[in-house]
């Protein structure tokens, strides 16, 4: 099983921008098709964004796709999430996430997805 690390998070204003980054460990040759989701307390976990190992498909929640963009290196393991025009409705931990399979018709719900990362903080203040 892989381990996912995010980073990135932070304080930040509305309007402003993120790049979060998930490093996969150790580096794999799988085909991972990989996630994020977020998280605020006492809700459910919630699917952003999901990318396909090829980069062929990716899949966005209606409420950020405006605004989210998910890219990966392949080379490097690592996959982004590009967030532009922070709100304070997105502060929550971002959690970045690994699948095994190259697409499912319940992506959107955590218990399909295989690996977790320890998730990262983004804060959006007005």
């Amino acid at each position: 099983q892989v381990q996912l690390v995010e980073s990135g998070g932070g304080s930040v204003q509305t309007g402003d921008s993120l790049r979060l980054s998930c490093a996969i460990s150790p580096p794999t040759s799988t085909r991972y098709t990989m996630g994020w989701f977020r998280q605020t307390p006492g809700k459910e976990r919630e699917f952003t964004a999901a990318l396909s190992w090829d980069a062929g498909k990716t899949y966005y929640a209606d409420s950020v796709k405006d605004r989210f963009t998910m890219f990966r290196d392949n080379v490097k393991n690592i996959t982004y999430l590009q967030i532009i025009n922070l709100k304070p409705e997105d502060t929550a931990v971002y959690y970045c996430t690994a699948a095994r399979w190259a697409s499912h018709s319940d992506y959107k719900a955590p218990r399909t997805w295989n690996s977790w990362g320890q998730g990262t903080q983004v804060t959006v203040s007005s």
